[in-house]
């Protein structure tokens, strides 16, 4: 699973992303965990708001509603939304169970900035 994931993180952006919008959180290192709304989805990472700056290469947890947190990194960060790299790629099977919970029934889920 290591090799998959070194093999698609070296391809830019090579997995779908879907834009949605799923209340989530956020934690890094000893902080308390902040609410966020996740953008954009893909087996290799994520989309976020995060109204605090946060730097390349800090490692945290995105927990997903009815999820256990998921190991991340983050990749970048610009005016309040982050991008991230899941450590590990996520099962193709969680992934369509997510979307499918959270897409709008006419397709394509809705985005927003706002936190809820």
């Amino acid at each position: 699973m290591q090799d998959d994931y070194a093999r698609v993180a070296q391809e830019n952006r090579c997995a779908p992303r879907t834009k949605i919008a799923i209340p989530s959180e956020l934690s890094f290192g000893k902080s308390r965990k902040f609410k966020t709304v996740v953008h954009d989805l893909s087996v290799a990472g994520f989309s976020a708001s995060a109204m605090r700056r946060l730097e390349p290469d800090q490692t945290g947890w995105l927990t997903l509603p009815g999820l256990q947190a998921i190991s991340c990194k983050v990749v970048w960060w610009d005016r309040s939304i982050a991008g991230a790299a899941f450590d590990n790629l996520l099962d193709q099977a969680v992934l369509d169970d997510i979307l499918r919970q959270w897409e709008s029934p006419l397709g394509g889920g809705v985005t927003r900035s706002c936190l809820y």
